[in-house]
């Protein structure tokens, strides 16, 4: 059977699909990721077939804050508002329609959407008559549970956390509208038809129910699959700085903020180095995008390296609360401490802390290195927080996300095995 799954976004958008992909793959089906062209290595590394998407500028949309928020005040480059990420996306749309219903058409059987570019690909599985399937990071769909998880806002009760999960719908359907009427008359596909889908189009969510509990509320057809890890490169091993660093002390602590570009980077390294100082602990920090750099007897920077096989070696994890880093730091079984900075950043923050693995969150825009220190101390010394993490991440072991979503799609697609199918192009 040949699968395509398409996605679009950052880093953490893209990679947990590569352990998807190879699950299927391992299963006899034919597998082609369809994303942006910088992730193509990462894919194809994978095992899977690559399909270009031209949607880098909307990929890398939100990423970076030149706006001066936070302890990275006068740095370069701009982070989207929710309003300007809903223009971009508008101006967008149509391109992004027609990349995407070039992906589904290019021999698919099964199609697989991220919550990324599923009002799309929704279109475009009608259009076709292709069975599909959404693979989802977040819990997006409205419940009484909890408020939206890409506004930063309390609890306000069952019936509002409802009413504000249906405005946040409405704000992502008005910025993928100009694509859904555009795809709409190419394919000549009738709203009624596209409503009906809707209604009952199955979605499976890539993480696990010991972290978000499925809502009660939820319609059938909505399920919580359990994580599906990231496709990790065989026979990795740290270069020899990195080895030698953490065998040369006790284990130190990860500062990493994934694909955010937070302002001064120079500024930012200096309050990291304080922090790490004050809170009397060994340091690595990823310069990914934010392009750190701190040094010192008790600190080093390194550039990619895989989360499953650096996280267990830390005596705890600071990061942005982006799904994927959140998800790598509960497998590794450490405490975290979370700097959220914007969309569903804050909700993953918050389900670290109400899980017992973190003493709480620091939102990015009131960093300062005395907090970061204090919070840093906590993780890595009150024993509650590392037994809580351990027990999380003993449950996760438990689980199997990717095969969940294997069987729903072989079930969906009549059991066809798709024995001695290549990985595709």
């Amino acid at each position: 059977m040949h699968i395509l799954i398409a996605t679009a976004g950052s880093h953490g958008d893209v990679a947990p699909y590569t352990g998807l992909g190879a699950r299927l793959h391992r299963a006899g089906h034919r597998v082609v990721m369809a994303t942006h062209a910088r992730s193509a290595a990462l894919v194809r590394r994978s095992g899977l077939g690559f399909h270009p998407l031209p949607l880098d500028r909307y990929a890398t949309s939100g990423t970076d804050d030149t706006r001066g928020h936070g302890p990275g005040k006068g740095g370069q480059g701009a982070r989207l508002s929710k309003v300007e990420q809903v223009q971009l996306a508008r101006e967008l749309a149509p391109q992004m329609a027609d990349a995407v219903t070039e992906a589904c058409a290019s021999g698919a059987e099964v199609l697989l959407f991220s919550s990324s570019l599923a009002p799309l690909g929704l279109v475009a599985a009608e259009g076709l008559q292709l069975p599909s399937v959404g693979v989802f990071l977040q819990p997006l769909e409205p419940t009484r549970e909890f408020p939206p998880v890409i506004f930063d806002m309390p609890s306000w009760g069952p019936f509002a956390n409802r009413a504000l999960g249906r405005c946040a719908q409405s704000l992502l359907a008005r910025a993928f509208a100009p694509g859904v009427r555009h795809l709409q008359r190419r394919l000549g596909v009738r709203q009624d038809a596209l409503e009906r889908r809707r209604a009952t189009w199955p979605v499976h969510h890539g993480f696990s129910p010991a972290v978000v509990p499925r809502p009660a509320d939820w319609r059938p057809g909505m399920e919580v699959a359990g994580y599906w890890w990231p496709s990790e490169a065989p026979g990795w091993t740290p270069e020899s700085r990195l080895a030698d660093f953490l065998q040369a002390g006790p284990p130190p602590v990860f500062v990493g903020f994934g694909s955010m570009a937070p302002g001064d980077p120079e500024r930012l390294g200096r309050l990291l180095a304080r922090a790490l100082r004050l809170a009397g602990v060994r340091g690595v920090v990823q310069s990914s995008w934010a392009g750190l750099s701190v040094e010192g007897d008790d600190v080093l920077t390194v550039g990619e390296v895989p989360h499953a096989q650096l996280f267990p070696q830390m005596a705890a994890v600071i990061h942005h609360a982006g799904a994927g880093t959140t998800a790598a730091g509960l497998r590794a079984g450490v405490p975290a401490v979370p700097v959220p900075m914007m969309l569903d950043q804050p909700f993953w923050a918050s389900r670290l802390t109400s899980l017992g693995v973190s003493p709480g969150r620091l939102p990015f825009q009131r960093l300062t290195a005395e907090n970061l220190a204090a919070a840093v101390r906590k993780a890595v010394h009150d024993p509650r927080y590392r037994h809580r993490a351990r027990q999380v991440a003993a449950l996760l072991g438990t689980e199997d996300g990717a095969g969940r979503v294997l069987t729903a799609v072989e079930q969906l697609a009549g059991g066809d095995s798709g024995e001695g199918q290549g990985p595709g192009r």
